[in-house]
């Protein structure tokens, strides 16, 4: 920052009010690069413009870039905690420890608010009257859970509007699975009565379920119903060998635990979360926080642990209990108490883990986290280098650490809509991902579509730019990109147009004979490739499968009320026999999404990798929501 720059700030700060709130540090271009919480916002932002030795480099680098600095007042410092988490998320500040998952998790989601509740597959937590359990680490197993509660407590499984409609019971009631409440043949007091079961399952109180069906097993043996009892006995049978699959911690308390264990070095931090339900573990979750040093004397790790638990238990489940690696003071733990109470309703212990079990938990979080880093180091360093391949091979200024790719797509004359996929540091920068509807082109026009959304782009001063634009296109829409951007001003930026090779005189042309992608690059004639196993191959064609997907998602998002004819449409692979055998074995939807990938994969014409495809399509349509303005 320039010396009267940096007196001009530091002497507006000094003017700031004394009472809790938010402050948002702006760099160049009005962007905000860093959000921070304040119980005194003065003090707070005033200690930034001190000269003290105790600031950690990444600090002395944010204040050089600080060009403004605005606060928001709160009434009290819980309110700020939970307003900084939805701004940091809104806004993705550079300079904030951001969290960025690899993939969503997994929760059952159990509808009990609802007359005649059921179980989904849900990716976020929501108050909505509903229970949630997990996260999960698999989306299979999840749904493997929900096949296994409805079957053995008669839940329904048909959707709401399905349930609402029927007139006569389906087939899930013929054969012994359904009680048929949507035609009435159960009452809402029997029906909720039935799935009761499923709910303590689920949170742990396995002793009071199997005794329960033990004695109704009993009951129907008594009064001669074998073909019940025999039911009741598989069901008993199938919940126990659920069970001891499960790594039981404590068998005597029915808490939601989350411990918190992290390791790292100069090259990065990895903070991992294990979490345990009714005493049993039931998976972990990894959080790779790239350039972070948790061991550099200047970073307190008082302050980064909270950043990390607000930030995190900002959308997911909040259990009772927050075992931590740290110690935070009696303070700051209270405080992320009741700003957990103020977003979950219950009463949340967070503490830094000092009794036997709690410490064993923790232990075991530290020692995921080490393997976990290891293994992302070496993920991270490979992409780098492929990061670097691509630099040299196509001549380009600095190493692309992030790459956008767009893609337009309209779908059976529909209208067009086009999508922006981001990938930073060589992997998908989910939070950057845009959609856009074309609003100025009728009818089909690449070029027109292309020259709305990049100049749309563009006007967004706060995205960082890419060092690297990919077009999926040969020679004509790298020519077209290149004439775009130098009308909308930004021909400085470097595109790359990607292709499949077309005829034996492209593999002749191409420097080495190993794959059928060729990349195009301005004022070149022939194409550049990479070899097969290249991690740089990887990285580019990944992006453009990427924004494919992204796109034609988009589609089926737009079209409201879609059968599940057009819904099948969007599945890579899937031709028009593959899907009528599908329409003949399954009667919705959700039977699909239900369906083990292995049942599937036997059916004619299929296999396990299109079955895996078509299951992990049909429930993409809960992720990704962002639009660009």
């Amino acid at each position: 920052m320039a010396s009267s720059k940096f007196e001009e700030v530091r002497d507006k700060v000094k003017e700031f009010p004394t009472q809790s709130g938010v402050y948002l540090m702006k760099g160049p271009a009005d962007k905000i690069i860093y959000i921070g919480k304040a119980k005194n916002l003065r003090n707070r932002v005033r200690s930034y413009f001190t000269d003290s030795k105790d600031h950690s480099p990444k600090t002395r680098l944010l204040v050089s870039h600080i060009l403004e600095v605005e606060y928001i007042l709160t009434k009290t410092e819980v309110e700020a905690f939970l307003l900084e988490a939805s701004l940091i998320k809104k806004h993705r500040p550079k300079y904030n420890i951001r969290l960025r998952d690899d993939k969503s998790y997994p929760y059952i989601r159990f509808s009990w608010g609802d007359d005649f509740p059921r179980l989904y597959l849900a990716r976020k937590v929501k108050k909505d009257g509903s229970l949630y359990f997990g996260p999960y680490t698999s989306g299979f197993a999840v749904q493997g859970t929900i096949k296994f509660l409805n079957r053995t407590f008669k839940i329904r499984d048909c959707t709401d509007p399905m349930f609402k409609t029927r007139t006569r019971p389906c087939m899930t009631y013929q054969i012994g699975r359904c009680t048929a409440p949507c035609v009435k043949y159960v009452t809402q007091d029997e029906y909720r009565g039935e799935v009761e079961g499923a709910k303590l399952f689920l949170k742990g109180q396995n002793r009071k379920v199997l005794k329960t069906m033990k004695e109704k097993m009993m009951g129907a043996a008594e009064e001669e119903k074998f073909e019940v009892a025999a039911r009741l006995r598989d069901s008993i049978e199938a919940i126990k060998s659920i069970l001891q699959k499960q790594a039981v911690i404590n068998d005597t308390t029915e808490k939601d635990q989350d411990a918190v264990g992290f390791f790292g070095d100069e090259r990065g931090c990895l903070i991992e979360t294990v979490h345990v339900r009714a005493g049993r573990v039931i998976g972990t979750r990894p959080h790779y926080l790239p350039h972070f040093d948790p061991n550099d004397p200047t970073e307190d790790a008082r302050e980064w642990m909270v950043d990390f638990l607000n930030q995190y238990y900002e959308d997911n489940f909040i259990p009772d209990d927050v075992l931590l690696p740290v110690d935070i003071g009696s303070d700051l733990s209270k405080l992320m108490e009741e700003v957990l109470k103020e977003r979950s309703d219950n009463k949340v212990a967070v503490r830094f883990a000092t009794d036997e079990r709690g410490r064993n938990l923790v232990e075991m979080a530290n020692e995921n986290a080490k393997a976990h880093f290891l293994k992302y180091v070496s993920k991270s360093e490979e992409k780098m280098r492929g990061l670097e391949e691509i630099k040299e091979k196509l001549s380009l200024p600095e190493i692309p650490r992030r790459i956008e790719c767009y893609d337009i797509s309209t779908f059976q004359g529909a209208e067009t809509v086009a999508s922006q996929v981001v990938f930073e540091e060589g992997v998908p920068a989910k939070e950057h991902y845009r959609r856009y509807k074309i609003r100025t082109v009728e009818g089909i026009n690449d070029f027109a579509s292309m020259y709305e959304v990049l100049s749309r782009r563009f006007k967004h001063t706060e995205y960082e730019d890419p060092q690297l634009i990919v077009i999926d296109g040969g020679k004509g829409q790298l020519s077209q990109a290149m004439k775009i951007l130098e009308e909308i001003g930004r021909k400085d930026i470097p595109v790359v147009g990607l292709a499949k090779a077309r005829t034996e005189s492209d593999f002749q042309k191409a420097e080495v004979e190993s794959t059928d992608e060729r990349f195009f690059l301005p004022g070149r004639q022939n194409p550049v490739i990479f070899k097969n196993n290249a991690e740089a191959l990887y990285i580019l064609s990944g992006i453009r499968d990427e924004a494919h997907r992204f796109a034609i998602t988009y589609h089926r998002k737009l079209r409201e009320g879609t059968s599940l004819e057009s819904e099948l449409d969007y599945v890579v692979g899937l031709g028009e026999k593959r899907k009528k055998v599908l329409l003949t074995q399954y009667n919705s939807i959700d039977e699909i999404r239900m369906a083990e990938p292995a049942d599937i994969a036997k059916l004619k014409g299929f296999n396990r990798v299109l079955a895996e495809r078509i299951i992990l399509q049909l429930n993409d349509s809960e992720e990704e929501e962002i639009e660009a303005e």
